[in-house]
């Protein structure tokens, strides 16, 4: 194969799923080189020895096709500043990079090798600066070596550098040990490449911990479909898919591991006959301790005094001048005589109005009240509603750094005599059974959600198993009130909700309109001009704050991911940008937390704002509402951009305007479910486009992807 070895001068283009990369990169003896082919986890300024082949591209001309490469020291001065200055070593960005090899020239790279403290001489480069400059050059050496051991295994520089963070100086005895600890340990890595690795280590393919970190891994992706548990006879067919080994060889592990408690098997009752299920440790204890934490609350004492009901309800509609409607008091008189309380309802249907009159009336009896949501943002909305003070369900139950878990527990519980909990078909099986743990035995427990909505993000179908236990009481709010009835997107909602096509008449004073495209180019061309100028100049919109697109897809022309890199150009062009896990982020960008981080108290789904890169600390300050929140490079794999997100993600939130594709290239996931929940985020004005053929699919699509659990069982034998 034939080599060329150059600095990277941009990336023009990254893949995030395979690493697929088209980049520029000068060579001491040619001008830009483009270079295409694999590469992920390179960066800006790094220097790389490339192995491939030249050839002639039709359109772009000639390219170097990549077959292979090797990062490489830096070898003249313009390659020793760019490598400096492209953000691996913590406090030496652009401008010190300039002044350290304007001052030492060639020898720059071993001056800060072996004399570190000749660094002192640079203008404003002081003693914390070189400490800082000092540690990461030697965690940049460690690194090195662990590159070269997990490179010797085919493992790129990106995934090396995130197994050196979690594990440290013992990378490569950890690895050694056992690769597939880095699937379960470390975010982005997942078993394909830990088995990959395992395999070129030379374990074989029917070793035990291969197929026990096979099953842990199907469980896993079975649960990241919604999934608690799982028909042990189709899992036996996803496990065989994954580990290319016999059935005999996954039974025997399932056994053995059965035995030893980290799985679990038992036989459930599903469609009218018996069949045995599977369960990871961590979910058949969570969906278990559901039932018995409800039970335990159901049956404990209530200790606020007894109140005439019909006498609160006259008092609390002439306090909030109100007339509450038959089944709205129906639910406040069962707020305040049982225990544990569902209330469900579409949109407009007086969730709200419901909750702001049992407030009212327990404030008489008690301060001690809790409100709480499952997102910060619709904490933020249940506290603009009803004038009292709502969190998180995390910040709530306040999570332990040290032992892990939640500090808010059975035994240190959460001192309340009430708590109401809004998007409650937002909260998954773990986050439920934490939650329950924490409440005290005397409190009353209210539960508000709508079940047509999309089910949660993690595992299960907690609000609807619930309902469907009938075990605990339920109030259905069905009636559209007067406030709400000039809403063309509540009524559409509640049509589409019950199956009947929305009305699409385009009115000039409307709040739902349909814009008719049949190509997926055109789709793409109207969202853009949607977004970046008709609606702002017709409604006074902001494009970022005031707008979000929701898509029911992440790939495609009109996919989240296009949408994300289109809308950017357009909302936020920049010549400045840092590129990290395939996506290129600039100040200013919308962007999305996609993992819950207890530390920096962000939580799948939050939305922010870049205020800041410092490419001299190697940091990206992001805002979210009113709080900054510092991400370390290595740590924007939890970050994707925000323009347009999926719909799922954008569960129980809200946006003055919705702009939204819908068409037959999302066939798969046209669902009534996913297109109620999307249009039913939308404040003040919901846009759709696309063609009234996909619209008509997903009105009519009402099979819900069956998730399998065993919640509803379990409540009917416990309570």
């Amino acid at each position: 194969m034939e080599q060329i070895c150059g600095y990277i001068e941009r990336i023009t283009f990254q893949n995030t799923e395979n690493g697929y990369s088209v980049i520029q990169l000068k060579s001491e003896k040619q001008d830009l080189i483009t270079v295409v082919g694999c590469m992920p986890g390179i960066q800006p300024g790094v220097t790389i020895r490339c192995f491939g082949h030249w050839k002639q591209h039709l359109i772009h001309g000639r390219q170097f096709e990549l077959k292979q490469f090797d990062i490489e020291a830096p070898a003249d001065l313009i390659g020793i500043r760019k490598y400096l200055g492209s953000g691996l070593i913590k406090g030496i960005g652009p401008k010190y990079a300039q002044r350290i090899v304007e001052e030492f020239g060639i020898d720059t790279l071993s001056i800060i090798e072996h004399s570190p403290e000749k660094l002192l001489n640079i203008p404003g480069l002081g003693g914390k600066k070189l400490e800082k400059i000092k540690e990461c050059w030697q965690s940049q050496r460690s690194i090195r070596d662990v590159m070269v051991f997990l490179q010797s295994h085919e493992v790129t520089p990106a995934l090396a550098q995130k197994i050196f963070k979690a594990y440290g100086q013992q990378s490569i005895a950890k690895v050694r040990e056992n690769p597939f600890s880095l699937a379960r340990d470390i975010f982005g890595i997942g078993f394909k490449t830990a088995d990959q690795l395992a395999q070129k280590m030379g374990i074989q393919i029917d070793a035990p911990q291969r197929i026990d970190a096979g099953i842990e891994f199907v469980l896993s992706q079975l649960s990241n479909d919604g999934h608690v548990c799982y028909p042990l006879d189709e899992f036996f067919i996803e496990g065989e898919k994954i580990l290319e080994v016999s059935k005999n060889k996954i039974e025997e592990r399932i056994e053995d591991l059965h035995q030893e408690n980290v799985i679990f098997l038992k036989e459930i009752f599903e469609c009218g006959k018996k069949r045995k299920f599977i369960w990871s440790k961590s979910l058949y204890l969570a969906e278990q301790g559901i039932s018995r934490e409800l039970s335990r609350l159901k049956k404990g004492e209530n200790t606020l005094r007894t109140i005439d009901i019909e006498r609160a309800l006259e008092w609390v509609q002439v306090r909030l001048k109100i007339q509450l409607a038959q089944h709205q008091k129906q639910a406040v008189s069962s707020a305040l005589s049982h225990k544990l309380l569902i209330i469900t309802g579409g949109p407009g249907t007086g969730k709200s109005t419901i909750t702001h009159a049992i407030l009212n009336i327990t404030k008489m009896l008690t301060e001690k009240i809790i409100l709480a949501a499952p997102t910060g943002r619709a904490a933020k909305r249940m506290s603009e509603i009803t004038q009292f003070s709502a969190s998180t369900i995390h910040s709530l139950l306040e999570f332990d750094f040290k032992n892990g878990g939640f500090k808010k527990n059975r035994d240190n519980p959460i001192d309340c005599d009430l708590i109401i909990i809004d998007e409650a078909s937002m909260i998954d099986t773990y986050l439920m059974y934490s939650l329950l743990k924490a409440i005290p035995d005397n409190a009353r427990v209210v539960f508000v959600g709508d079940i047509n909505q999309l089910p949660s993000v993690g595992p299960g179908n907690v609000l609807r198993d619930m309902i469907g236990s009938l075990s605990i009481k339920v109030v259905t709010l069905t009636e559209i009130f007067r406030q709400a009835e000039g809403s063309d997107i509540i009524l559409n909602a509640h049509r589409i909700n019950k199956g009947i096509f929305p009305q699409l008449y385009n009115g000039k004073n409307s709040d739902f309109f349909f814009i008719e495209c049949e190509e997926n180019q055109d789709v793409l061309n109207t969202i853009v001009k949607l977004v970046s100028q008709r609606l702002p100049n017709r409604y006074g919109f902001d494009p970022c704050s005031e707008i979000q697109v929701l898509a029911p897809m992440k790939k495609g022309i009109i996919g989240t991911e296009n949408l994300n890199q289109t809308l950017q150009q357009i909302l936020n062009p920049k010549e400045a940008a840092l590129f990290r896990s395939g996506y290129k982020f600039q100040a200013g960008d919308k962007v999305m937390q996609i993992r819950n981080d207890y530390k920096r108290e962000v939580f799948n789904g939050d939305i922010g704002y870049i205020q800041d890169i410092d490419s001299d600390e190697q940091q990206v300050m992001v805002r979210y509402d009113n709080r900054e929140v510092p991400y370390d490079y290595t740590d924007l794999d939890e970050l994707v951009l925000a323009y347009a997100i999926s719909i799922h993600k954008f569960q129980g939130s809200e946006c003055p305007c919705i702009v939204m594709p819908i068409h037959t290239s999302h066939f798969m996931l046209l669902h009534r479910n996913l297109l109620y929940t999307g249009i039913t985020r939308g404040k003040k004005l919901v846009v759709l486009v696309g063609t009234k053929k996909a619209l008509a699919i997903a009105v009519k699509n009402d099979d819900v992807k069956k998730r399998h659990t065993s919640l509803q069982q379990t409540l009917m034998e416990y309570i």
